[in-house]
């Protein structure tokens, strides 16, 4: 039996990001993910106002007059959540860490998922694949992911994400939507994410502490590198010390954006402490207007 306390951070997930997904995600959702192709529903008469690039030749000919052929969007989708739980995942210094983040995000995306009656599944790895759900429909299984994001316990600390999309491409055999959640504090997987591209639409979906990007002026500060376990003390009150560390922050980002341009891989940018709604609907809108 789960403690109290876990039902009902669940349940508080459940209903935060469900109303997400159904009020705000649905519409943006279901025009950006478009189904596997076109399957055919039925031949009917000519109307006016009709495709005349439909019409069906041989039962036209058969019967003398105009017969069109119609078509139905073959609507379901697979949603694979392939998402980092390394170390890196327990900072957080506005107010939520960055696996607090990454579970409110994924359960929205199952939510929107399974409201267009699309199947999810979930894929979580560190330096090691941790845990695999394979897709299913309906509200009880997304549960069961939101359950996973929330309480796994990983076994690796480091991440890899060059093995995480190796055993994506081995177990999901049929085109899906993968969305990564990560931090992507990883290097040498750019082989690995043009092979999954080619394979599925794959979003990026970026989380970052803003103390990842800049320090403040506290004076002496003990920096840890979650993965490795790495200490440092540092002095905060030098500008230059400070300056530096910006810089280097803003070249991984640089170089991890460039990455993404190169594989035409349209990112999720995503802040701790932020609201995701709003970086969300631009991202869906910006796919629709790309068509």
């Amino acid at each position: 039996m789960l403690p109290k306390e876990l039902l009902a951070k669940i349940r508080r997930i459940q209903i935060h990001t469900s109303h997400v997904a159904n009020d705000v995600f649905s519409g943006h959702y279901h025009s950006t993910f478009k189904g596997q192709g076109m399957e055919f529903e039925e031949v009917r008469e000519y109307m006016p106002g009709d495709d005349v690039r439909s019409i069906d030749w041989n039962v036209t000919a058969r019967q003398g007059k105009p017969f069109i052929k119609r078509f139905r969007e073959e609507r379901e989708l697979t949603v694979m959540l392939l998402v980092d739980v390394s170390a890196s995942q327990a900072f957080g210094t506005n107010e939520q860490l960055k696996r607090e983040l990454v579970a409110e995000v994924g359960a929205t995306l199952a939510f929107s998922a399974t409201t267009n009656n699309d199947k999810v599944g979930l894929i979580l790895f560190s330096d090691q694949i941790e845990a695999h759900v394979k897709p299913a429909k309906g509200t009880r299984h997304v549960l069961r992911v939101i359950l996973e994001l929330l309480t796994h316990e990983p076994a690796g600390q480091g991440t890899n994400i060059a093995a995480a999309l190796e055993h994506l491409n081995r177990v999901v055999r049929r085109r899906a939507v993968v969305f990564i959640i990560s931090d992507f504090e990883d290097a040498d997987y750019e082989r690995q994410l043009r092979i999954a591209k080619r394979r599925h639409n794959v979003i990026p979906v970026s989380i970052r502490d803003p103390r990842e990007m800049e320090l403040p002026n506290v004076r002496f500060v003990e920096l840890v590198d979650n993965e490795t376990g790495q200490r440092i003390m540092v002095d905060t009150s030098s500008a230059a010390f400070r300056e530096a560390y910006r810089r280097q922050a803003a070249q991984r980002d640089e170089a991890r954006q460039k990455m993404f341009q190169r594989l035409d891989a349209k990112a999720i940018e995503l802040m701790t402490g932020k609201s995701f709604v709003e970086p969300l609907t631009r991202f869906f809108r910006a796919v629709e207007r790309k068509g």
